[in-house]
């Protein structure tokens, strides 16, 4: 997208974002048959995705899933941009922690403990990271990837920072982890990404020979920090639920690969249980694993 382009685009952008909730979800209505029948957008990708996690499901039931993927996707990116101009009070009304969740984060807070916080691209971990910041009594970094463009990338961050999170980007994780151990944080990082095949920790995951990064598993172990495993789940269109356990207190003390295993299988749990709102239109398996 260009300068131009963007520019263009930004009023409607935030049009949609004071929109009333009822308002926008019937606009994200337009946008799924938009999307879905008439772009079809990766849902060759999706279908694949879909069909190899869950071989024992009948072709209806894959369509069916594929649908409410696709739903749930258009209103994850119109909900993302109402985050521009959404107020605290509305904010913690969609997104809200579990009353379990929140004693889990005050716990490790009120222990000057900084933490590793795991998760995956399920629910809507955007506003999880808004609701955290407003409530949590801890620092909140999230990792992330600067997008090509400038402007829209400006964007991003806005919305991202608007509540108190602060962004590292994922070449400077290590680094600036390090620097910041003097003050009580909580590190995000979502761990569902496609690594290089060289270097990951390879696993079966939802029924796949399936890479994952190992950052997060080394990391804790190298700052000592314990790792909380943080689970998004959609209560009804609109509203979300965070939920959290307390996963490795002691990551030195653990074996190689025993924390990687443990947070993807605690992800596959939960996308089982709630699976379209999973982001299956990722490439998740574009990488096989070499053998000799």
């Amino acid at each position: 997208m260009s300068a131009i382009a963007y520019y263009l685009v930004l009023p409607f952008i935030y049009l949609i974002s004071i929109l009333p909730f009822p308002l926008l979800y019937l606009i994200s209505d337009g946008f799924y048959v938009l999307l879905y029948y008439v772009i079809g957008y990766r849902k060759k990708i999706v279908l694949a995705n879909l069909r190899n996690s869950f071989p024992d499901k009948s072709d209806k039931e894959i369509k069916r899933l594929c649908k409410d993927f696709y739903h749930y996707l258009c209103d994850l990116f119109l909900e993302t941009f109402k985050t521009l101009t959404i107020s605290k009070k509305a904010m913690l009304k969609h997104c809200y922690f579990s009353p379990q969740a929140k004693a889990v984060f005050d716990k490790v807070a009120d222990e000057k403990k900084s933490i590793v916080l795991v998760m995956g691209h399920l629910g809507n971990w955007e506003w999880a990271g808004n609701t955290f910041s407003l409530q949590c009594k801890q620092q909140l970094y999230v990792i992330y990837h600067p997008l090509q463009n400038k402007q829209f990338n400006k964007l991003i961050i806005d919305m991202r920072t608007r509540f108190g999170t602060k962004l590292i980007v994922m070449k400077d994780t290590f680094r600036e982890m390090v620097a910041k151990r003097s003050e009580v944080n909580a590190t995000a990082f979502i761990a569902d990404q496609t690594p290089l095949p060289d270097g990951a920790y390879w696993t079966t995951f939802l029924n796949q020979d399936t890479p994952v990064f190992k950052g997060t598993e080394k990391i804790a172990q190298k700052l000592k920090y314990p790792i909380v495993y943080a689970c998004i789940k959609r209560v009804k269109r609109g509203q979300y639920e965070i939920f959290a356990e307390m996963l490795c207190e002691n990551p030195a003390g653990t074996k190689e690969d025993e924390i990687s295993e443990m947070h993807t299988r605690r992800l596959e749990k939960d996308i089982i249980a709630q699976p379209e709102v999973w982001l299956w239109s990722h490439r998740r398996w574009k990488h096989k694993r070499v053998t000799a």
